[in-house]
């Protein structure tokens, strides 16, 4: 384990068990239990960390920061519960999700409290500058709710673009990275050159992150995965490389994307041989028209980026883990 790991799960383990000491044994029992499930449920702690290493890049006191980074980290996991209530997902980091261990009110209950804890620990920051950081929080939680809509308006339209789709992802996944750089470099009271540049760190790095998941989809191995290849084919998802292929196909190779492009998501195919079949023939159209090499080529030019913009920072081991987690995202392999 190298420095900038030993740092990053330092900082991760600081915010676990912040967590873990928030949602306490109370009534009502169902909707408690269910918010001590979900943040249970571990996960890179990404968004949390950037803000405590953001803040120290900056000159900041991580612990200024600390509240913030669960606050982050709250509202993260209430726009996955209920995404996970929209998609009508069964599982999420291989453990039932709340809605299926529960039922679906206790999970949009779980959400909420989740939220209102949320804003509870942004109140608590310490920082003179509250009403930027309440405004900025604020603008994020908008900004991926208007994402996750859009997300949900592709699955009714076939006219969606590569375009549409980066505006969704700036939102829905870019949103609340970009907030959360961008909120470490205000606690750390970071200069307005150092706060943009976090921001646009965070904005490209939401970017390749999100490039990186449409990619792995198809490409990764599932039993590193954690769930199974092809779903968004599968399910119709408008992901880049179904937008990027359909601009590119012709002929049978179009019609067959067309198809998916058309599925509803709450209508996946069933058949497993079925399936089998196009995932395979999809991805293969994938390799065939570039995109596979297209959507590689921009990850490495948004994390390259990303990058670019951490240079207007002093040097130091936050700054340092910072580039180091940015190589690490763009490596991943779930």
């Amino acid at each position: 384990m190298n420095i900038h790991e030993r740092q990053y799960e330092s900082l991760r383990k600081l915010v676990d068990d912040h967590l873990h000491s928030l949602v306490k044994q109370n009534s009502p029992k169902d909707v408690s239990d269910a918010c001590r499930y979900v943040l249970s449920a571990g996960g890179k702690r990404v968004r949390a960390v950037l803000v405590l290493l953001s803040c120290k890049a900056v000159g900041g006191n991580v612990r200024d920061a600390l509240d913030a980074s669960a606050a982050i980290e709250l509202m993260h996991n209430f726009t996955l519960v209920h995404d996970d209530i929209m998609d009508n997902a069964a599982s999420r980091r291989g453990k039932p999700t709340v809605h299926t261990q529960w039922n679906t009110g206790t999970a949009l209950l779980a959400g909420d409290v989740l939220l209102g804890l949320a804003y509870r620990k942004a109140l608590n920051t310490n920082s003179g500058r509250l009403q930027r950081i309440l405004n900025l929080f604020t603008n994020g939680l908008i900004g991926v709710c208007e994402g996750q809509a859009l997300d949900l308006e592709f699955e009714r339209r076939s006219d969606v673009t590569v375009r549409d789709y980066f505006e969704m992802i700036g939102k829905k996944t870019g949103k609340l990275i970009a907030t959360s750089t961008e909120l470490g470099a205000i606690i750390g009271q970071g200069t307005d050159r150092q706060v943009t540049a976090l921001r646009q760190f965070g904005h490209y790095l939401g970017r390749a992150f999100q490039l990186q998941d449409d990619l792995l989809d198809v490409v990764a191995e599932e039993k590193a995965f954690g769930k199974t290849i092809g779903g968004d084919i599968v399910e119709g998802k408008k992901t880049f490389l179904l937008l990027q292929s359909l601009e590119r196909a012709r002929g049978r190779d179009r019609r067959t994307l067309m198809r998916v492009m058309n599925r509803k998501a709450s209508a996946p195919l069933r058949n497993m041989p079925e399936r089998k079949r196009e995932i395979e023939s999809v991805t293969a159209i994938y390799e065939s028209t570039g995109t596979l090499d297209a959507a590689r080529t921009l990850i490495r030019q948004n994390t390259t980026r990303a990058e670019s913009m951490l240079q207007s920072l002093p040097a130091s081991r936050a700054q340092g883990t910072l580039l180091w987690l940015s190589n690490m995202l763009l490596q991943r392999k779930h």
